[in-house]
């Protein structure tokens, strides 16, 4: 296929990026906050412990003492980015965003949007944890301001949400997925490549799906395993093994060529704190992960999209 006109990029995929150019005509940059929630996969409302990959240390801010409030965290980070963007969007990253009472969700919101330049949020949860009340919350912000809702799926197959002890299956991902539809909020999945007794083929029916479902954009990201983490103890007793790079720039190269050429890549790979970080060692070069992901397509001679079927 072609390489798509709207891609503003160098790139064999539509990534954040170019996105936002195309939709603001100017530099847009995420801030990450920090705003102080937990996980009811933690706190034992559905499950104590968490995922088998987190470490449930949370932001770098949050290890340091008392957190900042929302507007001194984004004005730290626009400090920091004002040289490469002009606007912003308030990511609220940490844990599970919207596991608290709709008002105090608004506050935390309102604050956010209150500051200049702030064009939009980002919130990151689980689809077990988006009710009727926090959708009308959203789609009344997506009225005026730009609006993500980021959804950790991470796999399709139960079996492994179990594995993973994520605490969900999938149909209340998609159960989410459909309630936010036509209410002009942008939905961003989440999964991971690599997980543990996953074959090939299971990875890329995860992504065939999502690429049949109303969705706007997704995150990929490589399994990571951490000190202090179940999933980390399992690979130091040898209990699990973690794929090679060469493995996981194919697969991630075959999800891009099954996702539609609109669905916007927000990220291709993760890395993990530095100082309780076990393994893949390449993970933590992301640079050389994008660049071989981009390397592969052109060996490929093929783009995002290659192989979508509507």
């Amino acid at each position: 296929m072609p390489r798509p006109d709207f891609w503003k990029n160098d790139k064999r995929y539509y990534d954040l990026k170019s996105y936002w150019r195309n939709l603001f005509g100017v530099n847009v940059h995420k801030l990450q906050i920090d705003a102080g929630f937990t996980c009811p996969n933690r706190d034992g409302h559905v499950a104590t412990g968490g995922c088998i990959y987190c470490d449930g240390r949370g932001s770098k801010l949050r290890q340091k003492g008392a957190l900042p409030s929302v507007s001194q965290q984004i004005q730290s980070g626009k400090k920091f980015y004002k040289p490469h963007a002009s606007k912003f969007v308030a990511y609220f990253q940490t844990f599970t965003n919207t596991y608290a009472p709709v008002e105090k969700l608004r506050s935390l919101y309102d604050e956010a949007l209150a500051e200049e330049d702030v064009i939009g949020l980002s919130i990151g949860t689980r689809p077990d944890c988006v009710d009727s009340e926090i959708i009308d919350l959203l789609s009344g912000y997506a009225k005026k301001h730009h609006v993500w809702l980021e959804l950790g799926l991470q796999s399709m197959h139960d079996r492994t949400l179990r594995l993973i002890n994520r605490g969900h299956n999938f149909s209340q991902f998609i159960d989410a997925v459909r309630a936010c539809a036509g209410r002009g909020i942008n939905i961003c999945a989440h999964i991971i490549v690599g997980l543990p007794d996953e074959t090939d083929e299971e990875i890329i029916q995860t992504a065939r799906t999502l690429a049949g479902l109303p969705i706007d954009g997704i995150k990929i990201h490589s399994l990571l395993a951490l000190e202090g983490t179940l999933l980390g103890q399992m690979y130091k007793n040898g209990s699990v093994k973690l794929m090679d790079k060469e493995k996981y720039v194919s697969l991630v190269a075959d999800i891009l060529e099954v996702l539609p050429p609109r669905l916007v890549i927000q990220r291709l790979t993760a890395d993990g704190y530095r100082d309780i970080f076990l393994a893949p060692t390449w993970a933590m070069n992301k640079l050389d992960v994008l660049n071989s992901i981009n390397k592969e397509m052109e060996r490929r001679d093929s783009y995002q999209g290659e192989c979508f079927v509507k």
